[in-house]
């Protein structure tokens, strides 16, 4: 029996893998590989690593070697269908082992699952500030590398690949590759690139091989910098743990700051017409909540209303901002959000189921927690928020788990 009993089809809109240590040195070329150190998997995780790079390497792989013998055997397994829930991170069934997710996904009972990595959107953001362009498109193609090749086991698991957008021609070039390799979507990091708008008039490449591949952009949490400012933590009082008991993660505060990046980067591409110039483009935002979403569609009317006059841009829109919102856009609540009131607000058209698995933050119940909110919520909002809206947004990329040509 599979944890979905709700007897209709669920599409998950965020899923993650779980990289192993060396995960991304080990998909990078040559020339970059000897730069990337291996992942320091500290505080409330499985794994913390210091010393020489060389020196980790082969004692990593091993301990990994173990824990992969550990989810083959009999013992795991005989207890895997009663546990997919409740085995988060390393632990979880194909959270890292790529030949058991299909295994996971039966489990589960989801057709589909849009995939992303867990530890590195903070580092591919910073490689992509670092200043160094062969670094940064680097360790984007690496990552892509690894993201395909986990998820070619089973067509149901859709890649995320990431397109640094710092320079001009190489974020394209970046978005051609990702596209060849078999991403499903191009992730891109949800702050502003350095240097200039995300909606300047050079990333209209990007834009477009995404519109004529039928794929989406996406957005995820993680890829933005520092939220706030650190000293709202000086309080005379110790920093609490994170959900992982570590301090990589979010804590009430700066979790507050989570939905600034989308929602200033998107408001950008709105006023300077970038949905205007791409009417197909669709955009995902994932893991960044969606409680936010009908008050920031507001705001967008308000600052429509007050420079329409003024500004040559607003006047040139070809639609309100809530329009593109709900014509271009979807979004993923987390399950401690009311997503019944989300839609009466915005719209049932805006928002997707998502599981965050195996993360420990997904929680063991999400369907539960969605449907308590969803209340008596009509079948036809209920079919939009598992299925319609996710396939929506995927568009070519959700043909292989539909059948769709």
């Amino acid at each position: 029996m599979s944890y979905n009993a709700l007897g209709r089809i669920v599409h998950d809109a965020d899923a993650h893998i779980m990289e192993t240590p060396t995960w991304l040195r080990d998909h990078a070329d040559p020339d970059v590989r000897d730069r990337i150190r291996p992942l320091d998997l500290g505080g409330g995780n499985e794994l913390k690593q210091t010393g020489d790079v060389d020196e980790q390497l082969a004692d990593l792989r091993a301990t990994f070697d173990r824990l992969a013998a550990k989810h083959a055997s009999d013992e795991y397994r005989a207890t895997e269908a009663a546990e997919i829930m409740a085995r988060k991170n390393f632990a979880a069934t194909g959270s890292f082992v790529a030949a058991d997710r299909p295994r996971a996904l039966d489990l589960l009972g989801f057709a589909s699952q849009l995939v992303f990595n867990t530890f590195h959107n903070r580092r591919l953001r910073d490689w992509e500030h670092s200043g160094d362009l062969d670094l940064a498109y680097g360790v984007a193609r690496a990552h892509n590398r690894g993201m395909t090749e986990f998820c070619s086991v089973d067509p149901r698991l859709l890649a995320t690949g990431y397109v640094p957008l710092v320079d001009f021609a190489r974020a394209a070039a970046a978005a051609d590759e990702a596209i060849a390799m078999g991403a499903a979507a191009l992730l891109v990091a949800s702050g502003c690139p350095p240097g200039h708008s995300p909606s300047h008039r050079d990333l209209d490449p990007v834009w477009a091989r995404a519109q004529d591949a039928d794929l989406p952009i996406v957005f995820h949490v993680g890829g933005t910098g520092d939220l706030i400012d650190r000293h709202y933590f000086v309080n005379g009082l110790p920093i609490p743990p994170d959900f992982h008991g570590g301090e990589e993660n979010f804590r009430s505060v700066d979790y507050m700051a989570i939905p600034f990046p989308p929602m200033q980067t998107i408001a950008t591409m709105v006023f300077d017409g970038v949905f205007d110039r791409f009417p197909r483009l669709r955009i995902g935002v994932i893991e960044q909540g969606a409680i936010w979403v009908p008050s920031w569609m507001r705001q967008m009317e308000s600052a429509f209303e007050a420079f329409h006059r003024h500004e040559e841009r607003v006047r040139a829109l070809e639609l309100r901002p809530s329009d593109y919102v709900r014509r271009q856009m979807k979004f993923t609540p987390y399950p401690t959000e009311d997503v019944g009131w989300i839609i009466d607000q915005a719209g049932a058209e805006v928002v997707m189921f998502n599981s965050d698995y195996p993360h420990v933050e997904g929680g063991r119940r999400p369907i539960e927690r969605f449907e308590a909110s969803l209340g008596a919520a009509d079948e036809s909002v209920r079919q939009a928020f598992y299925c319609d809206n996710f396939l929506a947004l995927m568009g070519a990329a959700a043909a292989p788990v539909t059948g769709r040509a």
